[in-house]
């Protein structure tokens, strides 16, 4: 619904942020049937269906990183985005702030994430050998002893979520940075204070792509952190990843970890429809149109 509601360009954004947010929106939904449906509720409802063969698995957990991925970089696109169309540079922001250089931009992360996610394929074995058929994905053991997947790892974790975090809090800091100085420079040149009733379309359209980039980055910082720590103090102390005892302290945050990032590409639709009026007035339009056809086929 967010995909769609979105697509239809009604909700007083500019072109280059709608067509971030519908990619971001269209990887919370690849993150949403990979990781929670053909992974997590697949377990519990469909212990031995076509999902838990071995090969089934090893593409469906490579497809879920790759949605991951997608959905945290097109998040970084996002802010950077914001951030120019802030700035005052008008030569970068003509350049930049285009929806041919977003979808561009998107082309871009999409080709990259499939690249980096390739060996997630290999990284698997059969947990359990049924009947002659390979069942379930366990990680190989020389995953955390062999150099070549060591290097891999920590290319994973510099990629995701090192990098992106980093990027997101720059961005956003920036972005607000030049927001205070410019809205000061205005007050000065007005000669006062006060803030002025008189608002044009596109102060307009920027302050609801700034409520935006806030709630996106801040949901994104506090809902990876765990997730984060997890990875400096495996960095720093050696700890292995995905350890089987799921009583050990470390485990728990770490599960932790996956369940909040598994919320933080679940809260993005919310944030829309809380932040956006436009956003939701389509959504009610949505929900009551079907509900009056009925009503009115009665």
């Amino acid at each position: 619904m967010a995909i769609v509601i979105l697509c239809r360009r009604n909700c007083g954004l500019s072109k280059c942020i709608t067509r971030h947010l519908i990619s971001m929106a269209a990887a919370d939904l690849m993150a949403l049937i990979f990781e929670v449906i053909l992974y997590e509720i697949k377990y519990a409802s469909l212990p031995y269906s076509l999902f838990n063969y071995t090969s089934v698995c090893s593409v469906n957990l490579a497809l879920l990183f790759f949605s991951i991925d997608c959905s945290v970089w097109f998040t970084v696109a996002f802010t950077f985005d914001c951030w120019t169309a802030a700035i005052s540079c008008q030569s970068l922001r003509t350049k930049y702030c285009t929806e041919k250089m977003a979808q561009m931009v998107i082309t871009i992360v999409c080709f990259l994430s499939v690249l980096e996610n390739i060996p997630i394929y290999f990284v698997y074995e059969p947990r359990e050998i049924l009947d002659g058929q390979p069942w379930s994905c366990y990680v190989k053991s020389s995953f955390h002893t062999a150099p070549m997947w060591i290097a891999f790892l920590r290319l994973e974790t510099i990629v995701c979520p090192f990098a992106p975090f980093v990027l997101i809090i720059l961005h956003t800091s920036l972005t607000i940075r030049h927001i205070v100085r410019a809205k000061r420079v205005r007050s000065a040149l007005r000669g006062t204070n006060k803030p002025t009733c008189h608002t044009v379309p596109e102060i307009d359209n920027r302050r609801k792509s700034i409520i935006l980039l806030l709630a996106i980055s801040g949901n994104f910082i506090l809902l990876w952190m765990v997730l984060l720590i997890c990875y400096l103090f495996v960095h720093f102390t050696g700890t292995q990843f995905l350890e089987a005892n799921y009583n050990a302290p470390f485990t728990i945050a770490e599960q932790s970890g996956y369940m909040l990032r598994c919320l933080s590409a679940r809260t993005n639709t919310f944030i829309y429809s809380v932040s956006q009026g436009k956003f939701r007035e389509g959504l009610n339009n949505m929900v009551k149109r079907p509900l009056s056809i009925f009503i009115s086929l009665k």
